[in-house]
């Protein structure tokens, strides 16, 4: 017979898991409104070094951990021009007009912020109507610009080690301008 629910193991090791997220990132300081709209306003770069740390510490450790024979599955996700476009402005869009993502606004409801619940009951209530219209999307929007299971290192022809590097560089300037500007 088959179960609605996952394996009760899998439910807690998900639920730790989440809280731990939500803990973090309440820590980190992008569960307020104010920082997030901020990020967008060029004013507050907290986002983007919780980020960049995110994105350099998962991605040194992967590669490093590579590096020493230790081989698994790497899940890459397809890369749909048209779907990913379109999917990244109206996730931008609504992330300005509400001042959270998914997780910054569960994060911000557990933080006290009576507003964030409008808006993820809003990101459910988008996550049902994309899963109705779906099939109609799979076919006109999905299927342009598929560039299958593709990543940015593999395109240019770099090692995804360099490229981190490049990227930690290059993430560096706007957070070095950024202090810079509130010295003077």
């Amino acid at each position: 017979m088959n179960s609605w629910f996952a394996d009760p193991q899998l439910i807690l090791t998900g639920a730790i898991t989440g809280f731990v997220f939500g803990f973090l990132l309440q820590k980190g300081g992008v569960t307020r409104f104010n920082v997030i709209v901020n990020q967008f306003r060029l004013i507050d770069f907290t986002v983007m070094k919780v980020m960049l740390t995110a994105i350099m510490l998962g991605g040194l450790g992967i590669y490093t951990m590579k590096s020493f024979g230790m081989d698994f599955a790497m899940h890459i996700k397809s890369t749909d021009i048209l779907a990913n476009a379109l999917g990244g402005t109206i996730f931008g869009i609504g992330m300005v007009v509400l001042g959270y993502c998914p997780g910054t606004g569960v994060a911000a409801i557990g933080d006290g912020s009576r507003h964030a619940i409008f808006g993820v009951l809003g990101m459910i209530l988008g996550a049902g109507v994309y899963a109705e219209i779906y099939p109609w999307i799979q076919i006109h929007i999905l299927s342009v610009g598929q560039l299958g299971k593709v990543t940015i290192p593999s395109q240019i022809g770099i090692s995804p080690m360099l490229f981190l590097i490049i990227l930690l560089i290059v993430a560096t300037v706007p957070i070095a301008l950024s202090k810079q500007k509130a010295i003077t």
